[in-house]
């Protein structure tokens, strides 16, 4: 079954911010976070029930060494996977969940 992937627009910029301040910080970095979120948004496309619940419909995946966890829940009836957050585990998790 193939899945539609859909980012939430604050998701989307939580992945260029991060982006961003990783490749900041040191040349490279940037892209070795984009390249570790790609491979779980790969996995996540490839077989999205394979990662745990998390709070209701939702569910989450760690971003290799980064600490940042993939937020999202799928709808089967519309075969869509919806990217909820790009969520920094230092943040306040009430923020992690969006419709």
């Amino acid at each position: 079954m193939n899945f539609t992937l859909i980012f939430h627009i604050e998701a989307n910029k939580e992945f260029i911010s991060a982006y961003q301040w990783y490749e900041e910080r040191q040349i490279g970095l940037g892209e070795r976070f984009i390249y570790e979120a790609e491979k779980q948004i790969d996995n996540i496309i490839s077989n999205p029930f394979l990662f745990h619940f998390s709070k209701g419909i939702y569910r989450e995946v760690s971003i290799g060494n980064f600490p940042f966890t993939i937020v999202y829940k799928v709808n089967q009836k519309k075969n869509t996977i919806f990217i909820s957050s790009i969520f920094h585990t230092s943040r306040n998790p009430r923020f992690k969940y969006r419709k």
